[in-house]
């Protein structure tokens, strides 16, 4: 790119303000959930337990940490779609860590020992693993036709944020299927689903996202 116009692009996206591009975020992860919605409720639908689980701390706890991390990625997405990106988005990302050492803590110390590894590998890992990257396509097709409108300074971390994104927003879809709720489950197979994901979005927006 000529210097001309890296600068006329970072003048102008320093005259837009963060929230027209943050609401086309939004946007797009809405639309994409949709889709995601839909398949989520032809091929999964909702615990058949839902209403007791509501009542239960440990599910509770897993809709706020991937809640969380939707909130956390929708940062880091619109940070890295610019071509300058504000170290603000870190602080999602603490938080999240934050409330992942809590649960993780707050689960050792009520279950036993001996019930760790049960609670860990759970009843459903496998599934978890091919639903959120299933969920997750939609919403990260949305973001990548988004952010092909913005100039990130890093295609494939942006590609990569994106795919954070539509993971997060796929496990908080997912949540209300899976039957297992203990953090030690959901910290550990989330990521693992996730990984795929956002691998997929930087190699896609390696190629697809530069100017």
């Amino acid at each position: 790119m000529k210097t001309e116009q890296l600068v006329t692009s970072l003048v102008a996206d320093r005259a837009r303000s963060t929230a027209p591009l943050g609401r086309s975020v939004s946007l797009a992860v809405a639309t994409g959930a949709l889709v995601s919605l839909l398949i989520f409720a032809i091929e999964f639908g909702p615990r058949v337990d839902l209403a007791e689980a509501f009542a239960t701390w440990r599910f509770d706890l897993k809709l706020v940490l991937v809640l969380a991390a939707l909130m956390a990625a929708s940062g880091a997405c619109v940070a890295m779609a610019r071509p300058v990106a504000t170290g603000r988005w870190r602080w999602g990302v603490l938080s999240v860590a934050a409330i992942a050492a809590a649960a993780l803590g707050a689960e050792l110390v009520v279950l036993p020992a001996r019930t760790w590894q049960a609670s860990l590998v759970g009843s459903n890992a496998l599934m978890c693993l091919i639903a959120i990257p299933l969920l997750a396509l939609a919403p990260l097709a949305a973001l990548l036709l988004v952010l092909r409108r913005t100039a990130p300074a890093s295609p494939a971390l942006a590609g990569a944020a994106a795919g954070a994104l539509a993971a997060a927003a796929a496990a908080a879809i997912y949540a209300f299927h899976c039957f297992d709720d203990s953090p030690l489950f959901v910290l550990t197979w989330y990521p693992l689903a996730a990984i795929p994901v956002i691998v997929s979005g930087a190699l896609f927006g390696h190629r697809l996202l530069r100017w």
